[in-house]
């Protein structure tokens, strides 16, 4: 296949999906909104939407909170830009993450895109998360494929910051449209998308490693201690 034949098909793939990010959440943990944190001078909100419009998406469904005005703003002026990027707003953000998820569904359903294929499901705190990883979910050919990476608790000098499992299959992830849309009636609460996924059988699973995106951003200390790496700008 010449470079020119290659660089087509890759697009044509790229186009056959949609992405939802999940923003939506309320930081009480972290104790103000990680939407809203600094990365290369813009807001993590911001910062995620523009990685999602480099896969040249169908269309980019933003998850976010009700009431609030700053991430609605932020948000609103990107999409005034790209036309693709849709904004919904979520009433029941307190009720967990599935339910964002559910609403990001409908949406893309709304579009009557037949030639949808995947949907790409991301956060917005894996501060690390880059167009390379994003890349390599969307070229997967099983059914889920999705993230794979290690908790630095097994780091000493990390075990105070990043505590939990060592092993983590979880966001961003690609997932087959059709079969999503099959699972949103049972996305209910904090009931995602994990304990669906392990029914799957093994082969219809795929994983893409980057222990860079155990770095996410919960509390005071994850954030002090990324601004300290010059992850975020304080």
């Amino acid at each position: 296949m010449s470079k020119r034949a290659f660089t087509e098909s890759t697009e044509r793939q790229r186009q056959n999906h949609a992405v939802i990010i999940l923003a939506s959440g309320l930081s009480q943990r972290l104790g103000e909104p990680k939407q809203l944190l600094i990365k290369s001078g813009e807001p993590l909100i911001i910062y995620m939407t523009r990685l999602a419009i480099t896969t040249n998406s169908q269309a980019i469904v933003v998850v976010i909170p009700d009431n609030h005005r700053l991430i609605a703003s932020a948000i609103t002026e990107l999409a005034d830009q790209y036309p693709a990027v849709k904004i919904v707003v979520n009433p029941k953000a307190e009720t967990g993450m599935a339910h964002s998820l559910s609403l990001g569904i409908k949406r893309i359903v709304g579009f009557e895109a037949d030639s949808i294929d995947r949907v790409l499901i991301m956060g917005v705190d894996q501060i690390l998360l880059d167009e390379h990883h994003i890349t390599a979910l969307l070229a997967g050919k099983q059914t889920v494929v999705a993230s794979h990476y290690h908790n630095w608790q097994r780091l000493e000098k990390y075990q105070n910051l990043y505590e939990g499992a060592s092993d983590i299959i979880g966001l961003p992830l690609a997932i087959n449209y059709k079969l999503l849309r099959q699972w949103q009636p049972e996305l209910i609460g904090d009931k995602g998308l994990r304990n669906l996924i392990r029914v799957l059988p093994a082969e219809q699973i795929g994983m893409v490693d980057n222990d860079q995106l155990s770095y996410d951003i919960d509390t005071p200390e994850q954030l002090a201690f990324a601004i300290r790496q010059g992850w975020l700008e304080n």
